[in-house]
């Protein structure tokens, strides 16, 4: 059952379902909105990771299955196309007799079903890029929507659209919290690095960096690891630091990155729209290692960005070795000072680093003048 919103509360639809990269800032968001008396519900799309994700959230839920749409022309593609168009009937039917304020979509697949049954009903569509690049789905849904908004200034050359704001990215609101009263101390004396490959792992990266960093420890003594290797490679990469000695906390996942993110001077991780946004709200220097398979290569540009900014350096998976990888490591650990100037760059893109705030305030702008 829904929460009646405050007086003079608005009826806000959030659709977020799909991936985390588009549940969690989604979700982030919609308890911005919450806190400001607006009635939320979020719209997901059926995926596993979903229940997990929004299982502390009170508000209204709505599931309508989708899929995505494959690249190319193929049955299979006419097939989830047709399936896309059945999800946007059912949207419809369900939106009609509730009908919302506004919607807010963020993305992916899984929004095309409710800004399609939104814009029949007449209501007003907020859309949300997490990347650099944008999606197929943002790309065609912006001529259909009454705002735009993007968590990297970048996005401005890629969306070329009246009206487009920078908002940033939303980060959980633990995350936000944390980063916040992190202090932003030297960077000198000891060394702890963060890995994580992203929510599945990823088995090349867990191999390179951990014999990296066992190279590493040789020549720093005092050298801690925090490694999130995800389920397939925890047990390997445990006992690789442990066999070398090396003061490593190794696990599958762990769900207080806001902990982990306070404790490090150096990062090497993915480059998602959401592990650039935390790095920088934290001011962590770190080493982007682009996900090599990510749609529209949307990985590689994200770090670019914050790259070209001088916020991090980027590294090719396929051009990655272990011996190049110590070699840089020990020259982080050696000259802080190229640590400090990464950091100080983090510090001026950090207007982009928590977008919930400016997002919510987007979709209230949306609606305001509409007739309840």
């Amino acid at each position: 059952m829904s929460r009646r919103s405050g007086p003079g509360g608005l009826r806000v639809a959030v659709a977020c379902g799909g991936t985390g990269g588009h549940i969690f800032p989604g979700l982030a968001t919609a308890q911005i909105l919450e806190a400001r008396g607006h009635r939320v519900t979020l719209w997901l799309a059926g995926k596993d990771i979903e229940a997990p994700a929004v299982a502390n959230w009170g508000g209204a839920l709505v599931t309508v299955p989708a899929q995505g749409l494959p690249s190319g022309v193929s049955v299979r593609a006419l097939t989830a196309g047709l399936r896309l168009l059945r999800a946007a009937r059912i949207c419809r039917r369900t939106m009609r007799p509730d009908r919302p304020d506004v919607l807010l979509a963020m993305g992916s697949y899984a929004s095309v079903g409710p800004v399609l049954a939104a814009r029949r009903l007449g209501v007003p569509v907020v859309l949300h890029e997490a990347n650099v690049v944008p999606g197929r789905a943002i790309t065609w849904l912006s001529r259909r929507a009454d705002a735009l908004a993007a968590s990297f200034e970048e996005t401005l050359y890629h969306l070329r659209r009246p009206g487009l704001k920078v908002t940033g990215m939303p980060i959980r609101k633990a995350l936000a919290q944390a980063a916040r009263a992190v202090p932003i101390e030297g960077l000198e004396g000891s060394f702890t690095v963060l890995v994580t490959g992203g929510s599945r792992g990823a088995r090349r990266l867990n191999d390179l960096v951990s014999e990296a960093l066992v190279a590493v420890a040789r020549d720093v003594p005092g050298l801690r690891v925090i490694h999130l290797t995800g389920f397939d490679d925890e047990a390997k990469v445990k006992a690789r630091y442990g066999e070398a000695g090396v003061a490593a906390e190794v696990a599958a996942f762990r769900p207080d990155m806001e902990t982990l993110y306070a404790r490090a001077q150096f990062a090497v991780c993915r480059a998602g729209a959401s592990t650039c946004a935390e790095i920088t709200a934290f001011g962590l220097p770190a080493l982007l290692v682009p996900y090599p398979s990510a749609v529209r290569n949307h990985q590689t540009f994200n770090a670019r960005a914050l790259e070209r900014s001088g916020a991090a350096n980027m590294a090719a998976e396929e051009d990655l070795t272990a011996s190049w990888l110590s070699g840089y490591l020990l020259d982080m650990v050696h000259h802080p000072e190229k640590r400090r100037r990464m950091q100080d760059a983090l510090l001026r893109r950090r207007g982009q680093a928590d977008g919930a705030e400016a997002l919510a305030s987007l979709v209230e702008s949306a609606a305001a003048g509409r007739p309840r």
